[in-house]
């Protein structure tokens, strides 16, 4: 068992839980809670306590009320009373990692309760730290293990032994900004507070980077529309509810670019060979845009990008836009001069000049795009991952190849 954890309820076959357990972490919130409700109430409530805290507060409202009523009725009072509060806060705050505090003690305790309780205690739950608490509910000391059982003096209060510089994580602590606090202390337990600062629960460590891993693993889905509770074992049909509507969004979005090529049909009828290098320019475009991308979302997710930088990173992709695009222009103006001539274009010097400008220009415009797109969701209150990949794709799409049938239209017709 976890450490700290409740045991609650315990199944016939304990092997059956853990085994049941590793199944349904496989699994979205709604698969999970169909293959929960197969088993009796008491595995039931075994498996919600042995995985993440976040997972089972996804899968808990995803069960039939009836189910939830009854296994809610048999699962400790600790346990399900935990479960309740952790639904009061956001999907990807702290509060919804939160575990029952199993140790809580007053400040003039003396070591020999606190040490009979805990005898009594470590026969259900494993211990690792003593939280004391003030007759408000406030933390205002953490006794450690080694100190109580070291103490020499059975009489000696906790008040005497306890770490009174505690460190605590808010409920409603975005679990990134918790995650960047927790980095260099890596403790196995964390006491939680709410905003008045009374303990609300306490929440492990391995519970948070576990979850940040989750977080870090879905992000590339969401960058082309697949959610985040779609998992390998999801069935076809409901994937394809999950990914379909974005399918739809991308087509929509592409038949912009679509658009932009046929006002230049005229162009493209006369010079043919324009449309050999449409690929092109919107292939490194697009390239250029992924990366700064990727650069920003990963700021945002380590929070590293701070309020008022964003100007900054905007100039910054749009100057790394305009070197790598000059650089990428030149070699591809080359391939259009060779291409060109061999066809005994006599435009071919024209046509390598604009594919140049082209790729420059289009590289500025999607490094700049890279930065805006997650920046924008941001601020509208979107998961700045959500999506991005097909709204970069529709503007660098649309620059690339509107800048190059524009150029070539203006200079060669």
């Amino acid at each position: 068992m976890d450490e700290g954890k409740p045991r609650g309820v315990k199944s016939a076959n304990p092997g059956e839980a853990d085994r049941l357990a590793s199944q349904i972490v496989k699994l979205g919130p709604a698969e999970a809670a169909d293959a929960l409700e197969q088993y009796p109430d008491a595995l039931m409530a075994e498996v919600l306590q042995q995985i993440n805290p976040s997972v089972a507060s996804d899968i808990i409202p995803e069960l039939e009320p009836e189910r939830r009523t009854s296994m809610f009725a048999i699962a400790p009072h600790e346990v399900t009373a935990q479960w309740s509060r952790n639904l009061t806060f956001a999907e990807d705050s702290i509060g919804r990692l939160m575990e029952p505090t199993p140790a809580i003690f007053r400040p003039r305790e003396t070591v020999r309760q606190a040490t009979q309780r805990v005898r009594e205690l470590a026969k259900r739950v494993m211990l690792t730290y003593l939280f004391v608490l003030d007759d408000a509910g406030r933390i205002v000391g953490v006794v450690t293990m080694r100190d109580l059982v070291v103490s020499e003096d059975d009489d000696a209060t906790l008040e005497s032994l306890m770490l009174r510089d505690v460190f605590a994580l808010k409920a409603s602590m975005p679990l990134d900004e918790a995650m960047r606090l927790v980095v260099h202390r890596h403790y196995p337990v964390y006491p939680v507070t709410d905003d008045a600062g009374l303990l609300v629960g306490q929440v492990r460590g391995s519970a948070m980077f576990e979850e940040q891993a989750v977080e870090f693993s879905a992000q590339p889905g969401r960058m082309v529309g697949v959610a985040e509770e779609e998992r390998l074992l999801t069935p076809w049909s409901r994937s394809l509810r999950f990914r379909h509507p974005w399918l739809q969004l991308n087509l929509l979005t592409a038949f912009l670019a679509a658009g932009v090529v046929g006002i230049f049909q005229q162009t493209l009828d006369q010079m043919v060979i324009l449309a050999l290098f449409l690929p092109v320019l919107a292939g490194q475009s697009g390239n250029t845009g992924c990366q700064a991308l990727a650069v920003t979302l990963r700021g945002l997710t380590l929070g590293e990008l701070k309020a008022g930088t964003e100007r900054a990173l905007v100039a910054k992709e749009a100057l790394l836009g305009l070197v790598n695009g000059a650089l990428v222009g030149l070699t591809a103006g080359a391939g259009m001069f060779v291409v060109a001539r061999s066809q005994g274009n006599a435009n071919a010097l024209g046509l390598a000049g604009i594919v140049a400008l082209a790729m420059t220009a289009s590289c500025v415009v999607s490094g700049i795009a890279g930065a805006l797109i997650p920046l924008t969701l941001r601020r509208v209150g979107a998961d700045p991952a959500t999506a991005s990949s097909i709204f970069l794709t529709t503007a660098t799409d649309v620059a690339s190849m509107g800048l190059f049938l524009g150029l070539a239209t203006a200079l060669l017709t």
